[in-house]
């Protein structure tokens, strides 16, 4: 029956002015849900994307970045030569712009015993990070027993940060998603072989451009994608501004299915915006990539 009407299926003016004025919010209700939920996950940049303004100028780049509105960072391999002294001096420039570094990228050297993995783990808790990642495995890693060794030393690592409020992790590329098992890829092998509390970093670009499924990777590996690189690609010629050099959203990657199970079953803490290049410069290809996924959650219009 209708509000307020003393006849069904009669409708009076203030009925019908009190149902379209519900109507009217429903709209700004949905933005302002949509960012209260892109409010728990940080946006990120991993560094790489403007590596020869880092190069240049660290702190300016720091600063450009957090000016745009940035949350998080991500170091890769080069930060691996900081003193502590010079960490530090990165962590006290990031505390002033309101940055943080919850996980960085490394090399082989960060999870073998000895010096290697302690110069990560003391130069990890300087900046405040919670993620030593594997940027890329080694070449050694060939063949199931071959990536199964270097599983192994993934885990020998995982214990020995594990006790220091850190956890391991690794960051895929295209050839990880090639089936060298039976119908098992490489990535089945490292997921199987490795801690369950021992991140899958998903990069979403190298995934989609392989040929697999980034959504039913996250559903596959339950609480496991912690870290995501918001990277994009799409078929054609990198000469034509296509493949991994379209910004975050010009691509194919399902992106609303992707971020939909990262954050019903994924387990994802954290999102990072990663760019190999573009038609724009390095600090305008982040601005834009930022400016699209804020788009995305419903942050700007």
């Amino acid at each position: 029956m209708p509000l307020n009407s003393p006849v069904s299926g009669a409708w009076s003016r203030r009925d019908f002015l009190a149902v379209a004025g519900l109507a009217s919010l429903v709209p700004t209700y949905l933005a302002r849900a949509a960012a209260a939920s892109a409010g728990k996950y940080p946006i990120g940049l991993e560094l790489y994307s403007v590596r020869g303004e880092l190069a240049k100028d660290l702190p300016g780049t720091l600063k450009a970045v957090a000016k745009m509105g940035y949350q998080v960072v991500e170091f890769y391999a080069p930060y691996f030569e900081w003193t502590a002294e010079k960490a530090k001096n990165v962590r006290q420039q990031m505390d002033d712009l309101g940055l943080r570094c919850l996980s960085t990228h490394n090399h082989i050297e960060a999870f073998t015993p000895g010096p290697g993995l302690d110069h990560a783990v003391e130069l990890s808790h300087i900046l405040g990070v919670k993620y030593v990642v594997m940027a890329s495995a080694p070449k050694e890693a060939a063949g199931v027993d071959g990536w199964k060794r270097l599983c192994e030393q993934l885990t020998t690592a995982a214990d020995r940060l594990r006790p220091e409020g850190l956890r391991g992790g690794y960051h895929n590329h295209q050839p990880e998603w090639q089936r060298i098992d039976g119908d098992r890829r490489v990535m089945d092998i490292i997921a199987a072989h490795t801690p369950p509390d021992f991140a899958l970093q998903l990069d979403v670009g190298t995934c989609v451009n392989a040929g697999a499924d980034p959504v039913a990777w996250i559903k596959a590996n339950p609480g496991r994608i912690r870290i995501v690189h918001l990277k994009d690609w799409a078929p054609g010629d990198a000469k034509a501004e296509k493949e991994y050099r379209v910004l975050f959203g010009e691509g194919v990657a399902p992106w609303k299915e992707i971020v939909a199970a990262l954050e019903s079953v994924g387990g994802v803490e954290f999102y990072l915006l990663e760019q190999e290049g573009s038609r724009f410069s390095e600090f305008e290809t982040a601005e834009r990539c930022l400016a699209n996924w804020k788009r995305f959650r419903g942050e700007l219009t």
